[in-house]
């Protein structure tokens, strides 16, 4: 059954890898960049379309916002690079944002932020897997019309990619994804040129629609309120520039050096790619509606409920290359191949996380556990499995998942500047050095800008997104803030009551005796090598037990154990209600209490069997038994196995499949000997 399973495994994530292969997975930059930076990259795909949703509500008349509205996000993103560039050089471990804000403004904050970014790394998972197959079912009907189910497959196969490790997964990230940029970069000169050279009128294919305004003449607080809605929206363009924080210790060497540059190259493309495509939306006159259907007019007539809204990328690229050319076909392929991609952001960020907080206890230790092939398996699966459900809950409809982003990435955000600003004044109390002064100085100012902006950003994601859905973050993020405290809580718990005290307490203390059980059944080979165990070893008083449910039987066993002359005393306890289990717990108990200070070792024979189904058939007396015995004070349980054939069988087995190598594990044929080298025949 082992092998069965080991050659598909071996198929989809590769051959193991041994443990000090651990620094040939680390990644360069140009490898660095598509794995931990595809989320920002892109967001770029649908942070311009959110953008014009949010001013249609006031009609075509407020889109001459947008422009500003990118400005102020082109700031907040060169903000952010700026701050993450002096995270990284000053916590180089991995940690980001959760060692940041743990180590500068204690465990409770650190809780806070560890809690936000799992939470948005989820959503990360499901807003890109969503978003991508919205674009492809634009092209494929198929994908629309099973979109909860083609999400899911995107999910596994993602998950098995990532499986194989960081380093191979990405390779196969990199191509589509400067393929993407590429194509972006082709569109936006492309255009330019068009537009202001050659003097081309480019329309988007919504261009001569109009849209219903549902409120019109927005001004004062209901405009500004607007606006703000807008900005928190477009600023879906920074989710995952943490992201290259927390994977530091992926890179090569220099770590810090490698990741400070990755940022920003990562924030100059992404803001680049932003710009032009609100300026080409603007150039071509795209037009969206948060309710295109009724909102979205054709010669006054709205389109429909048949009408599919393209998204803003889309129309573009058609204005720029026309529709169906090659450019606008492989743009639009390497667009949905780069959103389901961009979970790779947070498929490499929330196991590296899981497995820190693990390391600190707030997370089972099966997260700090690597796999076969070096990555935190673990944690990659239970990503997966949380994106599932959030796809299945929503219907893969990445309009309202995208209600629930940029919460918890805001709150690391805010959380992380103003630790790193606790962190320059700390060493600043310290440095007396007038060159590291003046670089700290200004490495604070830069944390405290950013923890200002990123703070202001919060409030107003939080009061324009609230009731739209991100409230349902920040349940997320309380659940993983009580589960992680309750489980540091377990395992601190436990820790106290095992650590051995230095005085001589109770558990150094030999017990005055040790009173042996031996469990038998019937009298056969198991039961016989389990009394002859039990003898071998020092006890104070050796006896067996039998438990009566059929009187018959009974007397057989004590004949047989006569007729042999077995020097152990049996013991009979009566069962009325044919129970096994609970006679046998109370007569060790029973014994405990004659004799406190007295160890009881019970010793039950257990058949060793070498199929599965084969375990249906033998032991459950004895595990049940087990289970029971294990939580009374005082008691040792120590099985007896006795190998029957079918186990020796399956030895066989094993040792067949240590011989046997899986496909592509060893090479073919003989190793050529190596020649010795021929003297030069200089002196």
């Amino acid at each position: 059954m082992s092998k069965l399973t080991d050659v598909p495994k071996r198929i989809l994530i590769g051959r193991a890898l041994r443990s000090d292969k651990l620094g040939e997975t680390l990644l360069p930059k140009r490898i660095a960049l598509p794995v931990f930076a595809s989320d920002p990259l892109s967001s770029v795909a649908y942070a311009p379309g959110e953008v014009l949703l949010v001013l249609s509500v006031a009609g075509v008349s407020a889109y001459h916002y947008s422009p500003w509205i990118a400005v102020a996000v082109v700031v907040l993103m060169f903000t952010v690079v700026a701050s993450y560039r002096q995270n990284v050089h000053a916590y180089p471990s991995g940690g980001g944002d959760y060692e940041v804000a743990t180590t500068n403004l204690g465990p409770k904050a650190g809780l806070t932020v560890a809690s936000a970014l799992l939470v948005d790394y989820v959503l990360t998972v499901a807003v890109s897997i969503a978003s991508g197959i919205e674009n492809l079912g634009s092209a494929i009907p198929f994908v629309v019309e099973h979109k909860v189910l083609c999400a899911v497959v995107v999910i596994v196969l993602l998950t098995l990619m990532n499986l194989r490790g960081v380093k191979e997964s990405g390779k196969l990230f990199a191509i589509p994804t400067y393929v993407f940029v590429g194509g972006v970069f082709v569109m936006i000169a492309w255009g330019a040129f068009k537009g202001m050279v050659l003097d081309d009128t480019m329309k988007a294919p919504t261009a001569d629609y109009t849209i219903h305004a549902e409120h019109q003449g927005l001004a004062g607080f209901a405009l500004v309120f607007l606006l703000l809605r807008a900005f928190s929206s477009g600023c879906a363009a920074l989710t995952g520039v943490e992201a290259i924080s927390n994977g530091v210790p992926a890179f090569r060497k220099p770590k810090s050096k490698n990741a400070a540059t990755t940022l920003a190259l990562m924030g100059a493309l992404a803001v680049t790619m932003f710009c032009g495509i609100i300026a080409l939306a603007m150039a071509t006159k795209v037009r969206m509606a948060e309710k295109p259907a009724t909102d979205l007019l054709h010669s006054g007539v709205p389109v429909g409920s048949d009408y599919v809204q393209n998204p803003v990328i889309s129309q573009v690229a058609e204005a720029v290359f026309g529709k169906g050319s090659f450019l606008f076909v492989i743009l639009a392929a390497a667009t949905a191949l780069v959103l389901f991609l961009a979970a790779n952001t947070a498929y490499n960020g929330f196991p590296l996380l899981g497995s820190i907080l693990a390391q600190d206890r707030y997370l089972p230790r099966q997260l700090h556990t690597r796999g076969d092939r070096l990555a935190f398996s673990n944690g990659i699966v239970l990503l997966a499995g949380a994106a599932i459900l959030l796809v299945v809950i929503y219907g893969a409809d990445s309009t309202r998942l995208i209600q629930l982003y940029i919460v918890g990435v805001f709150v690391s955000f805010t959380l992380s500047q103003t630790g790193m600003v606790r962190h320059w004044n700390r060493h600043l109390a310290r440095e007396q050095d007038p060159g590291k002064r003046r670089h700290m100085i200004r490495s604070r100012a830069i944390n405290t800008f950013g923890a200002f902006f990123t703070g202001l950003v919060l409030v107003v994601v939080l009061a324009t997104k609230f009731t739209h859905g991100a409230w349902v973050a920040l349940m997320g993020m309380v659940i993983f803030y009580g589960t992680m405290t309750a489980i540091r809580k377990h395992y601190d718990k436990v820790a106290e009551e095992i650590a051995a005290a230095e005085e001589r307490p109770d558990e150094y203390v030999r017990p005055s005796r040790v009173h042996s059980v031996v469990l038998v059944s019937k009298l056969h080979k198991p039961t016989l090598r389990a009394l002859a165990y039990a003898k071998l070893l020092h006890t104070n008083q050796l006896e067996a037990i039998s438990v009566s449910v059929d009187a018959a039987e009974t007397k057989a066993l004590k004949d047989e154990w006569d007729r042999r002359g077995i020097d152990v005393p049996l013991k009979i306890i009566d069962s009325p209600y044919r129970e096994i289990t609970r006679p046998v717990i109370e007569y060790v108990k029973g014994l405990r209490r004659e004799s406190p200070r007295d160890a009881v070792s019970v010793y039950i024979p257990e058949y060793v069997v070498g199929h599965w189904y084969e375990h249906l058939l033998h032991n459950q007396s004895a595990l049940r038994l087990k289970g029971r015995l294990l939580f009374t004070p005082g008691v040792m349980v120590t099985s007896v196995p006795y190998q029957l054939q079918s186990s020796e069988a399956a030895k066989k087995r094993a040792r067949k499949r240590q011989e046997w190598n899986a496909p592509g594990s060893v090479r073919r044929g003989p190793v050529a000997p190596q020649r010795p080298k021929e003297p030069s025949g200089k002196g």
